[in-house]
């Protein structure tokens, strides 16, 4: 009977450290690298992406937009949001988009754009999306390539990587029958990586392949902990954050910021997005820490696939420096150990 009781002690003693490694944390300190620092997003979270870099420029200079248009298109408006910014009817007015992106930072809306003068933009986007028109797409590269023409901007580089064939979601490199589908969990088996793509372009090439899987530790991280002046962001109350073996140990590391898309958050899709979309793999590689924010779903405000606010539900200066969630973000990559002065 002792050996019985050994043994079902054991088993207790595994099962508590499962518990505690699923634990819910603060985030940890790390040494980042302000140099290698950027946003992505799919869908919803590529309006994030390029709502933070805007607001926040100095700290975002770099993002990655997956099936996403230009900065600013909804106007808080979520009818215009539902036409033109997503089905490109009518098409977004870059031009005016453009000048109210200029004016927000000249006013401190916005950070200054000439902190974007050495970023990095890559878009990508399917022909087959018919949720994101391509047109819509498009208007996001036409809008920072106006931007890039602006005195001082130059140096933004910009890629638009439009011409491959999948619908709405993120490509993965394995290969399956739902690449030109738009089904949860929205990763698409195109045979293309599109995180292995995102990494470099956004970090530059590396003389490294990505290994099968990844080595590092998934942290779930409370977010109501993080809440600007305990103002509710409207997200859930669990985050994930991956941080690759060489950043725990003390080394520098960069930090990339991963926005979901709609319907996509852990609620909905389980852990999918944040343990197979591929970034993790490649932050191992670039010893990049990831950032998984997640939203939650309601009603009231009217947010029911768990989008991010790209349109205003959480207030009218949503895309600004004052927007709730952008603060959020800024609060967690604060507390990750990055220098944030504005």
């Amino acid at each position: 009977m002792r050996w019985i009781k050994t043994v079902c002690l054991g088993l207790m003693l595994i099962a508590g450290v499962a518990h505690a490694d699923d634990a819910v944390r603060p985030l940890p300190k790390l040494k980042l690298d302000s140099s290698r620092v950027a946003v992505a997003g799919l869908s919803s979270g590529a309006y994030m992406a390029t709502q933070m870099q805007i607001a926040y420029p100095e700290l975002f200079p770099s993002a990655a937009l997956v099936a996403g248009g230009p900065y600013g298109c909804a106007g808080g408006k979520l009818q215009v949001a539902l036409s033109t910014c997503m089905k490109g009817a009518p098409a977004p007015d870059v031009a005016a988009l453009v000048t109210v992106a200029k004016q927000r930072a000249t006013s401190g809306q916005t950070g200054p754009l000439t902190d974007l003068a050495h970023g990095r933009v890559y878009m990508l986007h399917g022909t087959e999306d018919a949720l994101v028109a391509p047109v819509v797409a498009e208007a996001a590269a036409h809008f920072y390539d106006a931007l890039r023409s602006e005195p001082g901007l130059s140096g933004l580089q910009v890629t638009d990587d439009g011409q491959r064939a999948f619908a709405h979601n993120l490509p993965i490199a394995a290969s399956g029958d739902d690449c030109g589908k738009s089904v949860s969990p929205y990763l698409g088996h195109c045979g293309f990586d599109a995180a292995g793509a995102i990494f470099e372009h956004l970090f530059g090439p590396s003389a490294h392949a990505a290994a099968a899987d990844a080595r590092g530790q998934l942290i779930r991280f409370d977010q109501d902990a993080l809440r600007p002046g305990g103002v509710d962001a409207l997200l859930a109350t669990t985050g994930y954050l991956y941080v690759p073996a060489e950043c725990a140990t003390g080394k520098p590391c960069g930090l990339l910021v991963a926005f979901h898309g709609c319907k996509q958050n852990v609620d909905a899709v389980g852990e999918a997005f944040v343990r197979d979309a591929g970034f993790n793999r490649w932050a191992d590689v670039y010893h990049v820490a990831i950032l998984y924010p997640q939203t939650r779903a309601s009603f009231a405000p009217l947010n029911p696939q768990a989008c991010w606010d790209w349109w205003g539900y959480s207030g009218a200066n949503y895309d600004t420096r004052q927007g709730v969630q952008l603060r959020w973000v800024v609060n967690a990559v604060k507390a990750l150990g990055l220098p944030v002065v504005h």
